[in-house]
């Protein structure tokens, strides 16, 4: 049977190399329990470059993935040796059947097309209208992304949709609500400005609104480079200054921001936000040290956290499921989801916390649900907890 699927694998990379490749369906599965029901490849254009598609059928789901010529012809031979009996392999000149069975025995029958078909290589760069335009953009020219002729650099593609779908996620945001035409905003750790930019952006041209933006940076030559990008840019009413989250004074704000704050800084921020009556609080939280270093479980969870990259993520789930809880006491709508997938960065958490508008709140209900999480896990306060009963 080897050399069969040798035959068929020869074929199937000459396709790949004269273009004559239409699709190859692997079916037939070995393992009758197997989830998956059959597989489709065929060739498609990913960023001018031409990938393996592989379409993965289950019984409820299809899932895609994309691979180089030599991975997917690599990877379709090891599934026709493990995985299924079966495969149809379709070109332009002809069909190839390949048939196996338990026994080791197969045959291949070659037949005529009948109706020729013409193969195509599929492009799959989405063609998408992006809320942040890349042409004519000044700030995105002068932080690198985009190229003198209007294009965004091959190297910044991945940058540039990560700003776009920042964007659409703070449009799925803040389109609902009721803001005045004067929004104020604080984005505390700005960074080089990317996000901060691109927000001012979104508002003032999108959501035809008057923002006024702040951005937070403790780097000195950040803040230099983002305000004199500002300036050539128009944007008179986004700025940056120097200076730490913790210190930062932050007052009468619509909306605060903090991307990527490392452990307590993120508690500052939200601190921050709720202290000025923010109706929007977005963080992303960056590293756990406070809770992690606390943590003692009851007996029975120490088999989750004796594994040091358990014991993180562990930490991770309990630190902002504590600052969802504390925002939900505080009068917030919170959610938490994902933010930058995770081939960007682990760090892709965001908790997003809505002001509510009149709305009882049993304070004493979250503060036992959030006594029994530290009780749990042996903790023995939340860094939120203490900025919070400073005040009282």
């Amino acid at each position: 049977m080897q050399s069969t699927i040798a035959t068929l694998i020869n074929q199937l990379t000459e396709s790949t190399q004269n273009k004559t490749l239409i699709k190859i369906i692997l079916g037939n599965k070995r393992d009758k329990n197997a989830a998956v029901k059959n597989i489709t490849a065929k060739l498609i254009t990913i960023r001018e470059d031409i990938k393996f598609c592989l379409l993965y059928r289950y019984q409820t789901k299809d899932i895609t993935k994309n691979y180089t010529i030599k991975e997917g012809i690599s990877l379709l031979k090891q599934l026709l040796e493990q995985d299924f009996y079966n495969a149809d392999l379709f070109t332009s000149n002809y069909n190839l059947q390949f048939i196996s069975n338990e026994k080791g025995q197969s045959k291949m029958v070659k037949k005529e097309v009948a109706i020729v078909d013409t193969p195509s290589i599929q492009l799959h760069d989405k063609q998408k209208q992006y809320n942040i335009k890349a042409n004519e953009n000044i700030y995105l020219k002068e932080l690198g992304i985009v190229a003198a002729d209007g294009q965004v650099k091959k190297d910044k593609q991945d940058k540039f949709r990560q700003i776009n779908h920042y964007i659409e996620i703070i449009d799925g945001i803040v389109k609902d609500l009721d803001f005045k035409s004067s929004i104020q905003i604080a984005d505390m750790g700005s960074g080089k400005g990317y996000l901060t930019f691109a927000l001012y952006d979104y508002l003032l041209h999108k959501m035809k609104l008057t923002p006024t933006v702040t951005g937070i940076e403790m780097r000195p030559e950040l803040v230099e480079i983002c305000n004199a990008i500002a300036i050539k840019a128009g944007y008179h009413q986004l700025h940056f200054e120097t200076g730490s989250i913790a210190s930062a004074a932050v007052d009468n704000i619509d909306i605060l921001i903090a991307l990527h704050a490392c452990d307590t800084a993120t508690d500052d921020a939200i601190y921050k936000g709720i202290k000025a009556g923010a109706k929007v609080i977005v963080c992303a939280p960056c590293c756990h040290k406070q809770i992690r270093r606390q943590m003692k479980p009851i007996e029975a969870l120490t088999s989750i956290t004796k594994h040091g990259i358990l014991l993180e993520r562990q930490a991770e789930m309990i630190t902002d499921s504590i600052r969802a809880l504390i925002l939900e006491m505080m009068g917030y709508k919170t959610k938490v989801f994902e933010f930058i997938a995770t081939e960007h960065t682990p760090k892709n958490v965001l908790i997003v916390g809505t002001k509510r508008e009149s709305e009882n709140i049993d304070k004493m209900d979250y503060q036992a649900k959030i006594a029994a999480l530290k009780s749990l896990f042996g903790i023995e306060e939340h860094y939120l907890e203490r900025l919070l009963k400073a005040d009282q």
